[in-house]
């Protein structure tokens, strides 16, 4: 499933938290009429505490405010802030909160991150209200006016409503956001769509990478925080890499929050670069961010072309089909790629037996946990 083609849109890509959270910041701070937040991980800290800030203040001048959050990643919330949230009156729903049902229901997650504004600006990205992405992770979001903006509001007016998402009141709360929508003349031909996908049930954002992969001419360049592909996508990179595409992977460094997740992918290193796929490993901090650039389409969201977001997550991409927003995201890629390591085939022959190793062990878990679907 995925949202039609649009034109007349505005595009802003925000790289770091320095530049996209003070733009969320601005456009919460200018709501007058609604602020839907739609995140994965919310916990409690100096980010979360700035913006239930943010927020209180809205309701407070009249801004229904409707804040959806999975019942997994919220769970470092604490009541003190679920309480400000009651009092403040900002309508809170919880998608899927563990229970003892079934095993397959407690893994399905909400991984979607995004912010509508008075459905007139929205932002998305692999953002999340904890305070690592303050300063400690590398993340990368895109700011949304147009046309497009309608379907974000659709995806989460559909979720907010939805059986496995549980809250208190206002049902109608997202049907009544009013939708403040102008074509960009001075943009006019930035084309982008809304893509997600719904665990096993609905994957377009996979199909929609594969098939711009396949038919890739120039280059493709991918950056994941968790590299642990699927079969199909390694097949398609390591065939676009022999006919002469150029294909580079912006990686994780040693900086990772989840370091088995890394040596499981890189068990798939050797192959990639034997067949002419460069790879890079981001050398700063931890690469949290997940974008693509094929050609001139890029997708910045929240899916990470892993098996477990593929598989179990509910996940949303902003797709983007125009050469001057791939300029931007290309140059993005360029400056990331000389703050990295570059891997290089011989290099990694002579890696260390006990690199090997975890490769193998990892590899191992990551192998039981695909079958686990």
């Amino acid at each position: 499933m995925h949202g039609v083609w649009r034109d007349g849109n505005r595009f802003q890509l925000l790289a770091e938290s320095s530049r996209f959270l003070p733009a969320m910041f601005d456009a919460i701070e200018e709501a007058r009429h609604s602020i839907l937040i739609e995140l994965y991980l919310m916990e409690s800290g100096r980010l979360t505490t700035a913006l239930l800030n943010a927020l209180i203040r809205a309701s407070e001048r009249g801004v229904k405010v409707a804040l959806m959050l999975d019942g997994y990643g919220a769970r470092g919330l604490l009541g003190e802030d679920r309480q400000r949230i009651e009092v403040a009156g900002i309508a809170l729903r919880l998608f899927n909160p563990l229970g003892f049902h079934s095993l397959a229901r407690n893994l399905t997650r909400d991984h979607r991150k995004v912010v509508i504004v008075d459905g007139r600006v929205a932002f998305t990205g692999g953002f999340g209200a904890v305070d690592e992405f303050l300063s400690a992770w590398y993340e990368v979001a895109v700011r949304i006016e147009g046309p497009v903006v309608a379907d974000w509001v659709r995806l989460f007016s559909r979720l907010w409503d939805s059986p496995m998402t549980r809250g208190e009141g206002a049902p109608s709360l997202v049907r009544e956001v009013g939708l403040r929508l102008t074509q960009r003349e001075d943009y006019r031909g930035m084309r982008g769509r809304v893509v997600w996908g719904q665990g096993y049930r609905y994957q377009a954002i996979r199909h929609s990478l594969y098939a711009r992969v396949s038919a890739a001419q120039r280059r493709i360049w991918l950056c994941t925080p968790y590299f642990v592909p699927t079969f199909s996508l390694r097949l398609r990179l390591v065939r676009a890499a022999r006919r002469g595409v150029d294909v580079r992977l912006l990686l994780p460094g040693k900086d990772h929050d989840h370091p088995g997740v890394r040596y499981a992918g890189q068990r798939f290193y050797r192959r990639m670069l034997k067949a002419g796929v460069r790879i890079f490993e981001f050398e700063p901090s931890f690469i949290h961010a997940k974008f693509t650039l094929v050609d001139n389409w890029s997708s910045i969201g929240s899916c990470n072309f892993d098996h477990w977001s593929l598989h179990w997550n509910l996940e949303a991409n902003q797709e983007v089909d125009d050469a001057r927003f791939a300029g931007e995201v290309a140059a993005l890629f360029e400056r990331n790629f000389s703050a990295s390591q570059e891997i290089t085939r011989k290099g990694w022959a002579r890696r260390p037996r006990w690199q090997k190793f975890k490769e193998w062990v990892f590899g191992r878990v990551d192998g039981w946990l695909t079958r686990l679907r």
